[in-house]
């Protein structure tokens, strides 16, 4: 009797079970079905477009089987059907926009991608133009730059030039007078090193200081100061005959033995000095006429730290038409700022595309759940945007699980 009894009582609960033996094996099989893959993106492929969908059918089967079996036991029994046949179709509507939300991440993804990668090659295309045009702007600027009025800049660039090119020819012209000069006071046959650079160095401030008092000497002309002009004609004659004696008669000494060797004609210090004198004179009128007197203002304003356009005279405004270049990587730039901005926009946007589908199953899978328990939902689907889904308090506050908040005291 123990024996059959036992018997009816395994035949009884293995009727019992009827309704929910048969979803552990197809778990085994969607198990096994996940765990064996030909391949790597196979496998990624079934996780992405199966894992939810098959975990929602087997939660809609287990709260649905099991809810089999309170059937008998509850209340408004039609209205409990009702609302698990409409979860039914909460959870294929959920798996339909589970799969076109994933298309639609793609798309937008991939929409992204273009446009990031059309900025890409928008940057390079306008970064090539610059490079290939720009040596044509720059000559453009320069021309431009060139022909307004302004700084004279190239006559200083030209004075300074012409001033360490003198520098150079009288100290070529006077190191050996110089050296041997040396040599006599300090007792020597060697010369320093330094002699050469610090002789460079005294005749370019000296030939620099002949500009400069011939500047002094024009701006005296200009005030018309008689006692003025005076002064300066002395001071500019004192310059002339310290050159000539020091400088340009050493340039004579040194050309004279090829005059003398091509005419015969014997000369003396009378010659000597009238030929640097005139000498002196053709120089500096030439190069003052030529660049000095534009030149000179703007380097004694630079020695002085004073405003160059002051002592250059006014400079003139640029013309209302002329627009300096914008940098050429300011649009490409502003560009991106754009694109980092939409993105910002559409982050929120992203996020749900992301979400949503996963939400939606989960959703359903729970609501399965809450009506076995609570014979109703607990989310309103399908979810439009992420403030639909409601915080765990709402929920509970909503399903009148908790108290509110203000009701706690």
């Amino acid at each position: 009797m123990a024996s059959v009894s036992t018997d009816q009582w395994q035949e009884i609960i293995g009727i019992l079970l009827v309704p929910i033996k048969w979803i552990i094996p197809l778990q085994k099989s969607i198990l096994d079905f996940f765990l064996y893959s030909s391949s790597a993106w196979a496998a990624a492929g079934k996780f992405l477009f199966l894992f939810f969908p098959l975990l929602l059918l087997l939660g809609a089967l287990w709260s649905t089987q099991l809810s089999l079996y309170t059937i008998p036991f509850r209340s408004k029994r039609i209205n409990f059907v009702t609302t698990l046949l409409l979860a039914w179709w909460d959870a294929a509507r959920a798996v339909w926009l589970f799969w076109v939300g994933l298309f639609r991440l793609v798309i937008v993804m991939l929409g992204w991608i273009f446009s990031v990668a059309r900025l890409a090659v928008k940057f390079i295309v306008v970064s090539l133009k610059y490079i290939l045009s720009a040596p044509f702007a720059m000559t453009g600027q320069m021309t431009k730059s060139f022909f307004r009025p302004g700084v004279p800049w190239i006559a200083l660039l030209i004075l300074v030039f012409w001033c360490m090119l003198e520098s150079g020819i009288f100290t070529f012209v006077l190191f050996p007078t110089i050296s041997e000069v040396l040599m006599d006071i300090v007792g020597t046959d060697e010369v320093s090193a330094l002699t050469t650079p610090l002789l460079y160095i005294f005749l370019l401030i000296i030939i620099m200081g002949s500009f400069a008092a011939l500047q002094a000497l024009t701006d005296a002309v200009r005030t018309k100061k008689v006692k003025l002009i005076i002064q300066m004609v002395i001071i500019e004659l004192i310059v002339m005959g310290f050159e000539v004696m020091f400088l340009y008669r050493e340039l004579v000494d040194a050309i004279t033995p090829w005059v003398v060797q091509q005419t015969g004609m014997r000369v003396g210090i009378v010659f000597t000095l009238t030929v640097a004198s005139f000498g002196w004179i053709a120089i500096r009128g030439m190069t003052w006429f030529l660049f000095a007197q534009y030149g000179t203002p703007p380097l004694l304003a630079l020695i002085s730290r004073q405003p160059v356009e002051q002592a250059a005279g006014a400079q003139r405004e640029a013309p209302p038409d002329f627009k300096e270049t914008s940098r050429w990587w300011q649009e490409p730039i502003q560009d991106f700022k754009n694109e980092i901005d939409w993105l910002h926009r559409k982050f929120n946007e992203l996020l749900e595309f992301l979400t949503l589908p996963i939400l939606q199953v989960l959703a359903v899978i729970l609501n399965f759940f809450m009506i076995l328990l609570t014979a109703r939902p607990v989310f309103n689907l399908p979810f439009k945007e992420l403030k639909d889904v409601m915080d765990t308090r709402d929920i509970l506050v909503a399903k009148r699980m908790i108290p509110k908040t203000g009701d706690e005291d």
